[in-house]
């Protein structure tokens, strides 16, 4: 079996005290107090999605071609309380 190098895209977000980490082309997350910590959860969340017999895997094409693209998508916004609301129309 030949070995290849594949980049897998992982977005990593902060939410509160933890931070996130999302894998896109594989649907799986996880989540870590410290990007570090994170940072390894994925990767071993990774590894044993790709070990697991069971679980159907992208081909190889795909995981190499994937991209991500991350847009702002502006929305007009209220705020009471300190909290972002969906503005009302008025």
């Amino acid at each position: 079996m030949e070995e290849v190098s594949v980049p897998f895209s992982v977005l990593i977000s902060k939410e509160d005290e933890w931070f996130v980490a999302e894998c896109p082309i594989l649907g799986i997350a996880t989540q870590g107090k410290t990007e570090a910590e994170v940072r390894e959860n994925m990767s071993d969340l990774i590894e044993e999605y790709m070990e697991d017999p069971d679980t159907q895997k992208p081909s190889i094409k795909t995981m190499m071609t994937a991209t991500i693209s991350i847009v702002n998508i502006p929305l007009k916004m209220g705020v009471s309380h300190g909290r972002a609301e969906k503005a009302k129309a008025g």
